[in-house]
This record gives C-alpha cells, sequence and structure tokens, in this order.
C-alpha cells in the first residue's frame, strides 16, 4: 500500500483534547473518515497538522495535550483543518502564583551499573572526547587561527594519534562591544567557560590579538583555571603564573605572518604531548553531562522524538547523570510545570527569576515569546509557541528540577540531575551555552530536518519521523519516528537512546562526526555594541 491508501492514524495526547494529529506521511484527503468512530474531513489535513474532532464556536478552546493552545478564530466544523491563521494564541500565564515544588512523585530506585569509555580530567570531570581546543580572545585572530588549525592537522596531528582533533573556538566577540555593561558578564563568562569544557583534557591555549577589549588576563583571571593537586583533587591554581598558554598576535617577537603561524604551532605541540598521553577508562554512566534541546520542530516533536529523550533522561538521572534542557521561550507557556517540579523553593524562584529576565529582555526589543516560532515549526504542524512549549517541555522527563543555571555559568561538580540551564531558544546560542556549562554529550530532536552539530561535543540527532529518518538516513543517528508508526513504545525508543549515549561517550561517532559537520559557537550578548 502507498502512504495515501493506508489506513488513517491520527494522535491525541489527552482525553480532553479536541483536536489531533494526522500521522499518515503525505497527509490524508478530504472526504477521509477518520478512525474510532472520528469525523470525516472536512478539508485535505497535511501529516503533523491538527484536525477538529468536534465542532468549534468562534473563540472555543482549542485543546492539545490537555491544554489550552489558543481559541479559534472563526466557526470549525469537525474534520476541519485547523492552523495557525485559524487560532488567536492565549496570553501568557503570568508569574504570580505558580505553584511552587508542589510536585512529589516517588523516587524511582538509582540504575547501577552502566558505564562508558571516558577520559578522566585533573579537576574531576570527564570527558567524551579528547580534543585541543584553541581559545581566542576576539574575533580579529580568528583567521590566523583558522590557517594554523589547517596546519596543526597535516602536520601535527599524524603524530599524535590518541588525540581525536583541534577546535578553534571562534567567536564575534572581544571588542567593538560595552565590555564594562552590566549584561557583559554574560558572553565574557561564556567565553571562558568554554575553554574549561571536560572534553579538552584540561590543556588551555589562548591566542589573543593584543589590543582587544577582552583581554586575556580579564578572560582567564588567576584562579579561574581549575588543576589538580598532589592528592588529585580540584583546587585553583595556575600554569607559567596565568593558568594559560598564550600566543600574542601583536608580541613584537611576531615578524610576519609565519612567525605568527610558527608560535601557534610550537605552543599547539606541547599541548598535544600531553593530551595524547591520555586512553579511556571505564567511568560511570553518573559522569555524563548530557544536553538536550531540539530544532526544526514539527508537531510530531512532542509526540515521538522529545517523550523517547525525555525517558532517556530520567534514565541518565537515575544512573547519577546530570541533564541540562533550556530553551526559555520554549519552556515560557509551561513555567506552571516547571515551578511544580522544582526540587525546592529556591530552585521555583530561580527559575521565575530567569524566565522574568528573558521576558523583559524581549520585550526591550519590542517583541514576545511568539516570535520564536518559524515558517518550518508553522508547515510542520506548530501553530504557536504555546503548542511548541508543550511538546518541547517533555524533553526533561518527570525527574524534580534540582537546579537552575544562569546563562553563560558552569555546572559545578555537586549540581547534579535534572539542571534548567537558562539560555535562549536558538539552537546555535543555546548549544553554545550548553557546550560552557560543562556538557560533554549532547541530544538534538528534529522533525523538519537540520544537519546541526558541535565540533567539541558530540550531538546525537533524533527524528521524529520516519519519512526524516529514511530520506536523511546518513544524517539522523536515531528514528524515534517508529513510535508514530506503532513499531515501539516512546519507553523502548528512550532505553534505545540511553544505550545510543552510553555507546556514543565511549567513542561511537555520530553522523555529524563523521561528516565533520559544526556550527560555529553563537554567544548571547545581550549587551550593547558600541
Amino acid at each position: 500500500m502507498t502512504a495515501t491508501t493506508l489506513p488513517p492514524v491520527v494522535v491525541r495526547m489527552h482525553p480532553a483534547d479536541n483536536v489531533a494529529i494526522v500521522a499518515n506521511e503525505g497527509g490524508l484527503p478530504a472526504g477521509t473518515r477518520l478512525p474510532d468512530g472520528g469525523p470525516v474531513l472536512v478539508d485535505t489535513v497535511p501529516q503533523g497538522h491538527k484536525v477538529a474532532l468536534d465542532d468549534l464556536a468562534e473563540g472555543d478552546a482549542v485543546r492539545r495535550y490537555g491544554v489550552v493552545i489558543g481559541r479559534a478564530a472563526r466557526a470549525l466544523r469537525a474534520g476541519a483543518w485547523v492552523h495557525e491563521r485559524l487560532l488567536h494564541m492565549p496570553e501568557a500565564r503570568t508569574l504570580d502564583g505558580l505553584p511552587v515544588a508542589t510536585v512529589r512523585s516517588r523516587p524511582s530506585p538509582p540504575l547501577e551499573g552502566y558505564t562508558f569509555e571516558g577520559y578522566r580530567n585533573p579537576d574531576g570531570s570527564v570527558g567524551t572526547r579528547n580534543l585541543l581546543a584553541i581559545t581566542q580572545t576576539v574575533q580579529c585572530v580568528a583567521g590566523v587561527v583558522e590557517h594554523a588549525v589547517q596546519r596543526i592537522r597535516a602536520e601535527l596531528l599524524p603524530r599524535y594519534p590518541h588525540v581525536d582533533g583541534v577546535v578553534a573556538l571562534e567567536h564575534s566577540y572581544g571588542c567593538g562591544v560595552a565590555i564594562d555593561a552590566p549584561d557583559a558578564g554574560i558572553p565574557i563568562r561564556t567565553v571562558r567557560h568554554l575553554s574549561l569544557n571536560p572534553n579538552f583534557g584540561g590543556e588551555v591555549m589562548v591566542v589573543s590579538l593584543g589590543c582587544e577589549k577582552l583581554q586575556p588576563e580579564r578572560l582567564l583571571p588567576p584562579g579561574s583555571i581549575p588543576l589538580a593537586d598532589s592528592r588529585g583533587a580540584a583546587s585553583a591554581g595556575d600554569r607559567a603564573g596565568v593558568g594559560f598558554d598564550l600566543v600574542r598576535l601583536q608580541d613584537g617577537q611576531h615578524v610576519g605572518f609565519q612567525s605568527m603561524v610558527e608560535s601557534i604551532l610550537a605552543t599547539a605541540d606541547r599541548h598535544l604531548q600531553r593530551l595524547d598521553a591520555r586512553r579511556r577508562e571505564t567511568v560511570p554512566a553518573s559522569e555524563l553531562v548530557v544536553g538536550v534541546q531540539c530544532g526544526g520542530s514539527d508537531a510530531f516533536s512532542g509526540v515521538t522524538a522529545n517523550p523517547a529523550v525525555g525517558v532517556a533522561t530520567d534514565l541518565l538521572v537515575r544512573a547519577g547523570a546530570t541533564v541540562m534542557f533550556s530553551e526559555n521561550t520554549e519552556v515560557r507557556d509551561a513555567i506552571d510545570q516547571l515551578t511544580a517540579r522544582a526540587a525546592t523553593p529556591e530552585v521555583a524562584a530561580a527559575i521565575v527569576r530567569e524566565l522574568a529576565w528573558t521576558d523583559a529582555y524581549l520585550a526591550r526589543g519590542g517583541v514576545d515569546r511568539s516570535a520564536n516560532t518559524t515558517p518550518g515549526n508553522k508547515a510542520g504542524g506548530l501553530s504557536n509557541i504555546v503548542e511548541k512549549a508543550m511538546g518541547s517541555i517533555v524533553k526533561s522527563g518527570g525527574a524534580p528540577i534540582a537546579h537552575v543555571l544562569p546563562p553563560g555559568d558552569k555546572l559545578r561538580r555537586e549540581q547534579r540531575g535534572l539542571v534548567f540551564a537558562a539560555t535562549p531558544a536558538s539552537d546555535f546560542i543555546c548549544g553554545t551555552l550548553q557546550m560552557a556549562a560543562g556538557m560533554n554529550l549532547h541530544v538534538f530532536t528534529t522533525g523538519r530536518g537540520t544537519p546541526y552539530g558541535l565540533a567539541a561535543v558530540p550531538v546525537v540527532k533524533v527524528a521524529t519521523r520516519t519519512e526524516l529518518a529514511r530520506r536523511w538516513h546518513d544524517l539522523m543517528d536515531l528514528n524515534a519516528g517508529v513510535i508514530a508508526d506503532g513499531q515501539a513504545s516512546v519507553e523502548q525508543v528512550g532505553w534505545q537512546l540511553f544505550h545510543l549515549l552510553l555507546e556514543t561517550a565511549s567513542g561511537r561517532r555520530t553522523w555529524a562526526e563523521t561528516w565533520r559537520l559544526h556550527n560555529a559557537l553563537t554567544l548571547f550578548n545581550p549587551a550593547p555594541v558600541t
């Protein structure tokens, strides 16, 4: 049978819902009778889009996930296609009177005995990759560093087979900015903490121009780089007096371009020697720090991939690992769920504080949370940010929210469990901030499809639909579309993802790594540019 001759399949997320989404590949034509005594389609409805299960009068609430995602802009017959132009989006819930730490679910038994093969670092963290990172204080040096990186890959890396690669931490910050503005601390600490990601083995190498506002000593002040003491415990210390190796291009010793490049190569070689001496060793799954994110979302994101990620999140937390979920505007409409799941009133207050800051930030720019949804989201069946938020929040599973992390901050070793890392929803900014927070493994779900990747952290991409997984067979690492196809349960795919993450942390290459696909690091800079 072809996609159009298969029996009609619709997905209703909650008994109170008065809409369901069409699951059939290619959608369903008008005149199709929906299963289980459902209505006859009035319109042709594309895959992933909503169909009214009941007659709706103008102004009636439209419910999906058991919540009101909008109100009908006009009367709609049962069987009508319900899309974004037919819905009025509800106002955002106020940040007052929220439930605070009211969810007290029975703790699940710990998952014991799960391990991966990782790289132990001097500060006690564990890497899933063994990479040399070259930190840059300013965009001005990016071209020189990129040239040097090409030579490092060609000339030096073949001598060091136990090093996985070299990464240039290029960004657009460092000068031409209001460096002392209140919010300038966010990009500065982001660059600092990117330099300290667990996948870099504690080796900190910096390339500076010399005249930039973000001077190396401001980026990495004494004591900011944790080193191991004689007992192997993390402590604040320094290497060569400052804690990092520095190449400053404007120094008088550099006569010509090649002199700069040779200096970078000589410095890199010393770090590569130390990195090459490292070997993977068996470590508990509790050493994973996983960032979860979605991009190119569609209506299946909240049906297949994100719920499966939520199962994997709960498994990781039970195993003692740390999982970060983020995307402020994509959780804003589920804030009551977040504050209710907060482990303590203090955590709930921190969630409210971060989302209130985001509300004010968007208001300063003359927009609100509705600016989040993209044309692709809407083409994939997501009518507005409320509907998108309900499907996004399920990536966080059901564990209590143990910590809240402001943008640019780095997780401390004791901050384990489920963490809300407050970041913008932009794929690139969110990934950059989660990397700065210390993630050593990344999960990224997509329905529309994206070749997103990071050079420094392996990204496991999960497809929401079988059609996407089939068409992008060498870009998607896991197909959660089998859930909508009826071939596997959410729990089964969640367990599959859990095991895949352990394998990836142990060195299994993702498709993004195979093709060397990666996006640029994108700093969040709410401070003025001068």
